[in-house]
């Protein structure tokens, strides 16, 4: 029987980015610059809260925004109009960013001007969550219309995030969602994820979410001057 070598792909491909990941995460000490990995399903409201995020943030701490499509510019013109530093990634097709791609985003921000560089990442909850960016903390979106099941769907997109934001609430009332429940299935998958309920539409849990958010920018800063 012929023999053959096998490859592990990608077990390859991970390991190359990780390897990249942290040299992301160097440069962004070196620089001081936190960078937030922003994920989400496509219509979970991830531009939305990012808009009120800005809104909240942008007077307190200099912020950056790199927003990433497969193609299109319509969100990153959404956030330039409020007149932060923002670049448009375009995937070429692919459904995730990695390292290396956010390292060529930073360099192409400008990035050390910034205390706070956001990365709103392509819009699903497999891809995303499989390639480290490089990011101090990972974020991302629930929706209420989504179902309160998503975290057993998903387990590794809520495995890997720091914060879990559970949007839309204002619809409650109108699905089948338990808020309970959902907390308890996001525990399941991290018993350390800080879970936020917001509404970007109304703004509701918008203060509580940009007051976590700063306190991580500024504890991150104190932490890099030692």
């Amino acid at each position: 029987m012929e023999k053959f070598k096998v490859l592990e792909i990608k077990q390859s491909v991970f390991a190359d980015n990780d390897r990249r990941a942290e040299e992301v995460r160097t440069t962004l000490k070196e620089k001081k610059v936190f960078l937030l990995n922003l994920m989400a399903s496509p219509g979970a409201g991830k531009t939305t809260t990012l808009v009120r995020t800005i809104e909240h943030l942008k007077e307190k701490i200099r912020i950056g925004v790199m927003e990433a499509d497969i193609d299109s510019d319509v969100d990153a013109q959404t956030v330039a109009g409020l007149g932060v530093k923002t670049i448009q990634l375009h995937t070429g097709g692919m459904c995730h960013l990695d390292a290396d791609m956010t390292m060529q985003g930073l360099d192409g921000l400008q990035a050390e001007d910034t205390d706070l560089v956001i990365l709103e990442n392509v819009g699903n909850l497999v891809c995303p969550a499989e390639f480290d960016t490089g990011a101090v903390k990972n974020a991302m979106i629930l929706s209420v219309p989504e179902g309160d099941d998503k975290p057993l769907k998903y387990p590794l997109m809520f495995s890997v995030c720091d914060v879990v934001l559970i949007n839309k609430i204002d619809v409650m009332p109108y699905f089948d969602f338990d808020m309970e429940r959902c907390k308890e299935n996001i525990r399941k998958r991290n018993p350390k994820a800080e879970i936020i309920p917001v509404s970007a539409k109304t703004g509701e849990g918008i203060e509580a979410w940009c007051k976590w958010l700063q306190r991580e920018v500024e504890i991150f800063k104190e932490v890099e001057k030692v």
